[in-house]
Formats: C-alpha cells, sequence, structure tokens
C-alpha cells in the first residue's frame, strides 16, 4: 500500500493511526504528482522538479538524511537549488549537508536554504539548551541513546510575513505562521495545487501543548489553518503522516482542525476570565468527541488535555492559581510531612497498589500522585520504587499519546532500575 493509497484507508477508517501511527517511516519516495515527489521519513520531505534543478520543502532527519538523498535520487538527479525549511525542529532542517557534499563533489552550485527570520535564534538556543533537550527528548521518545545536535545548516535566507520564490519556472508562496512553533511556514504552490502544510497538519490531534517544550499558539494555528483551507489546494503534502488528496478533504481535515483549536482556546480563556485555577479549567475544559473521532485528529501524539495548559501558559503565566504552588516547599518535605501523616510511605505506597489495581483513569491519576509521594518521602526504598514501576508502568499501557506514553514509560524505567539497585 503505497502512500496515498494508505490515505484512502485512513480517510474511510479502514486503517486507524494507532495501527499505523503519523511518524512511522518507510523513505521511499512515491511520485504524487507530476513532477512532485514525497518522502515517507521522519520528518516528511516534499521535492519538486524544475527546468533549473529540484526543490525540497523540508529535508529530514540527521539519523536518515542519507536515505532520504538516496530516496530523491532514485527520483531525479538534477542538483537540489534550493530547500525550504517549514520550522527548526531537528527532525526537519539535517539533510541538507547530504546535497552539500554532493553539490561540491560534482562541481555544482550550492544549494540554498529559506526559512523564517526566527529560525537563527531557534538554533542559538538548541545549541545554549542542548542538555535539556537531550534529556526530554530521550524521554519524549523513549530513546535513552539520542544524542542532540549542536551544529545546525542556518538559512541563507529569512522573510517575516511572506515570501515569493521562482526556480527553474516553479512559484511558491512562503508564509509564516505561528503554530506549534514561532518559525513556521507554508508553502503554496499555486500552478499545482499543492500545499506543503508542514507540522500544522499531521494526521493527529495537533501538537500545540507537548508539556515539555516551549510555548505553542493555538488560536495562530488555527487561523492559518482556516488561510489554507481557502486555498482550493488538491494536495497537501503534510510534515508527518501520509499526503492527503482532494480538495473537499483537503478542506474539511483543516477546517476541523482548526475547529478543535478553536474549541479549546474559547473554552479556557472563558475560564481563566472566571477567574478559575488551572485545576478547574483543565478538569473542565472537554475537545469535541467528534472531531477527535477523526481519522485524522486522534490524539495519538499530543493531547488535548496539554493543549489546555499551554493556552493558559500563553496568557496567565506559570503561577497556577493554588497560593500554595507561588512559594512551595521543596516536593521531597511535603512527601515526607504527608508520609509521617499517613503512617509512613510505605502505606502510601500501598494505597497507590489497590488504586491501580482497579485500572480506571481516575484511580490512576491518584494512584500517579501517591506513587511518587512514597518515593519521594523515601528515595531509597527499593520496594517503594517496585510500587511506583507498577503504577506508571500500568499508566503508560492505557495511554493514547506519544507525550503521556514517554513520560510514564520513562518514570516507571527509572523506578524498576532503582528498585533492582542499577540506580
Amino acid at each position: 500500500m503505497n502512500a496515498l493509497e494508505l490515505s484512502d484507508a485512513l480517510w474511510n477508517g479502514e486503517v486507524t493511526t494507532e495501527e499505523h501511527h503519523p511518524f512511522s517511516v518507510d523513505n521511499t519516495l512515491l511520485e504524487v504528482a507530476e513532477d512532485v515527489g514525497f518522502v515517507s521519513s521522519f520528518a516528511n520531505v516534499s521535492a519538486f522538479r524544475t527546468t533549473d534543478g529540484l526543490v525540497l520543502v523540508d529535508t529530514g532527519s540527521a539519523p536518515l538524511a542519507r536515505l532520504v538523498h538516496q530516496a530523491v535520487r532514485g527520483w531525479e538527479g538534477s542538483p537540489l537549488r534550493t530547500a525550504v525549511y517549514s520550522h527548526g525542529h531537528i527532525d526537519h532542517v539535517f539533510g541538507v549537508p547530504v546535497f552539500e557534499e554532493e553539490a561540491a563533489a560534482n562541481g555544482w552550485p550550492a544549494p540554498t536554504v529559506v526559512a523564517h527570520e526566527a529560525m537563527p535564534a531557534r538554533f542559538d538556543r538548541y545549541v545554549l539548551t542542548s542538555g535539556y533537550n537531550e534529556v526530554i527528548n530521550q524521554r519524549q521518545f523513549q530513546a535513552p541513546n539520542l544524542r542532540w545536535p549542536t551544529v545546525y545548516r542556518y538559512p541563507d535566507t529569512t522573510y517575516r510575513d511572506r515570501m515569493d520564490l521562482d526556480v527553474g519556472g516553479l512559484r511558491l508562496e512562503l508564509h509564516h505562521a505561528r503554530g506549534e512553533t514561532d518559525d513556521h511556514t507554508w508553502t503554496w504552490v499555486p500552478d499545482r495545487r499543492v500545499l506543503c502544510c508542514g507540522d500544522l497538519f499531521i494526521w493527529a490531534s495537533p501538537n500545540a501543548g507537548n508539556p515539555q517544550k516551549v510555548q505553542r499558539y493555538p488560536l495562530d494555528w488555527a487561523r492559518a489553518l482556516r488561510t489554507m483551507a481557502d486555498l482550493g489546494a488538491e494536495l497537501m503534502l503534510p510534515g508527518h503522516g501520509v499526503p492527503l488528496a482532494g480538495g473537499e478533504r483537503i478542506r474539511l481535515a483543516l477546517t476541523e482542525t482548526a475547529e478543535l483549536l478553536e474549541s479549546l482556546h474559547t473554552q479556557t480563556v472563558e475560564l481563566m476570565n472566571s477567574g478559575a485555577r488551572l485545576d478547574e479549567i483543565i478538569h473542565s475544559v472537554r475537545a469535541p468527541a467528534h472531531l477527535l473521532e477523526r481519522p485524522y485528529l486522534r490524539p495519538v501524539y499530543d493531547e488535548p488535555e496539554f493543549v489546555v495548559r499551554n493556552i493558559w501558559r500563553l496568557y496567565g503565566g506559570w503561577y497556577d492559581g493554588n497560593p500554595a504552588n507561588l512559594k512551595p516547599a521543596p516536593d521531597g518535605a511535603v512527601a515526607a510531612e504527608l508520609a509521617s501523616l499517613a503512617g509512613g510511605a510505605a502505606r502510601l505506597a500501598a494505597r497507590a497498589g489497590s488504586l491501580a489495581a482497579r485500572g480506571d483513569e481516575a484511580s490512576l491519576r491518584l494512584a500517579g500522585h501517591l506513587a511518587e509521594l512514597a518515593c519521594l518521602a523515601d528515595p531509597s526504598d527499593p520496594g517503594l520504587h517496585r510500587v511506583r514501576a507498577e503504577v506508571f508502568g500500568r499508566r503508560a499501557l492505557l495511554e493514547a499519546s506519544t507525550m503521556s506514553k514517554g513520560v510514564f514509560a520513562w518514570a516507571a524505567s527509572e523506578s524498576a532500575r532503582r528498585a533492582e539497585g542499577r540506580a
């Protein structure tokens, strides 16, 4: 089943994104329209033939860069003239050096990289916080050997709001939109009716809440989706997931993704304006159920609850409305005090275990608090860590999103190692 066939199967409900995750890759190129190639990778790469060489929208990740290059070269051998970065996440921006090596070996001009003007500052921040980014991405993707890069291929040309390119007779319109990032570019190729939307659409509930990453912009994101929906695109090539073909499908997918973000935004802001605390908002706001059932909006990567937190952070800062959290005691001191009141950390852990055994989400949420408190109160007790490993292992198994699975599985692994004396 090629990428377009899989797209049909997903749309029609014959396959689910739980079965075929949007981040699945095969590093093969499919010609999805005349002179338009699509490489399914992490992240995807869109390629356009022109009379003056190749244009790429996104270039893939460092570990897969040579496989992407091979896939492109199996389809077209002309020099890479221009590469457009949709945004600065590392899975999108590490393919150019392979093409530059090729250009140097063949005596071709080096390719030009185009991106939004905020991207250089992103790369600078990635270098500054490389250790932190390494840790959180190891946790998010359950990849303990992941190493965060500190050398980047910065863009040669940047723009602010819009930039038009003409490469070998191919017209491309580059548009800026804040969404998953502040440096996002979506690319419209009007003569081909092709839309390269980057990560503004990824066959999943939008990654607008990632709990370990910097600010996202849900309302700006929704506005960009509605603008793209009005273009009349006949083919949409996303940064993750499979291509989507057909004007009506594309319009529906984009407008309903916008509707989901707008609903979360409206509900959250209304509660903020009423004076509600973050805790109340998190447990009150609900995404429209009919939207989460769509094959392209399942919460298999990020989840609406995390988007709510990000909206709070955007408008309300880090204070959550609980005065005890403004200048809190250390977590370990609170845990020790509660353990003392309960009759010891072991009693907290025992209760956590019994709650987890019930298996429902509400009980597991409570069990997580108690297991964490028990281990904070007595971090050297392997028995407490066995309970913590069990609780968060159960949580990881029941979660659908990559974000939640990553955090819970990492916590379970931490405690499993400590319980066995390996940490």
